[in-house]
């Protein structure tokens, strides 16, 4: 007769006890591909940068943890629709790719993130000792400007910064109002209104929004009285 093994009870609790790392390992790794396909999943395809509510949540954080030196910026490309309508729309993509790897190349050197908000326009959240604030912006508005060679024709990019520093505004202002401020910091460097260097006032960041938008944007007006 064949020999028949016959567990313990004390084998079959080591056996058991064995297999539960194994299936811990087997969770915990298929959590991590997971998070891995999600975060994929929310970059821009183009520029491979994260959106909105990624920087949202990072400025957020640090406003709470290193408000004497968060800067928040918003950069936006100008002159896109006349690329695309002399050469196309990819150059126009390739101008939006190029300024998007570099900004977050820039960003990601000093520790910081980077994000496309939309359309042409992108954000920054990082730490900067605020005495290198405008040394700094003049550094990444420099590489930005440089030129992007698409299928033999020579783009250049022209670019309209807006920075708003923590330290400037009231303890108060959170993420909302620091990105809102930058984006009016922007508006007024792309209007001609300040000179590129501008720095977000608590004016700025606590200006009234349209529908949830900066005023001077296409479709928004503020209310007159």
């Amino acid at each position: 007769m064949p020999a028949t093994t016959v567990l313990r009870p004390r084998s079959r609790t080591l056996i058991i006890a064995a297999t539960v790392p194994l299936a811990l390992a087997v969770l915990l790794a298929d959590d991590v591909r997971v998070r891995r396909q999600l975060d994929a999943a929310r970059k821009d395809p183009l520029t491979g940068l994260p959106g909105r509510d990624a920087l949202t949540h990072r400025t957020g954080r640090l406003a709470r943890t290193h408000r004497e030196q968060l800067h928040v910026l918003v950069a936006d490309a100008d002159g896109l629709k006349a690329v695309n309508d002399s050469l196309g729309h990819a150059a126009g993509d390739a101008l939006i790719a190029a300024i998007g790897h570099r900004i977050g190349a820039w960003a990601a050197a000093r520790g910081g993130l980077a994000a496309r908000l939309g359309g042409d326009e992108f954000g920054a959240a990082l730490l900067l000792p605020p005495t290198a604030t405008l040394r700094e912006t003049a550094a990444l508005r420099e590489q930005l400007e440089q030129p992007v060679d698409h299928n033999g024709h020579i783009l250049r990019p022209a670019v309209s910064i807006g920075t708003a520093r923590a330290v400037d505004l009231p303890d108060a202002a959170g993420a909302s109002r620091l990105l809102r401020g930058a984006d009016m910091a922007m508006y007024r460097v792309k209007t001609g209104e300040q000179p590129h260097g501008y720095l977000a006032t608590r004016h700025d960041a606590y200006t009234p929004t349209v529908h949830g938008r900066r005023p001077g944007r296409p479709g928004t007006h503020l209310p007159v009285g």
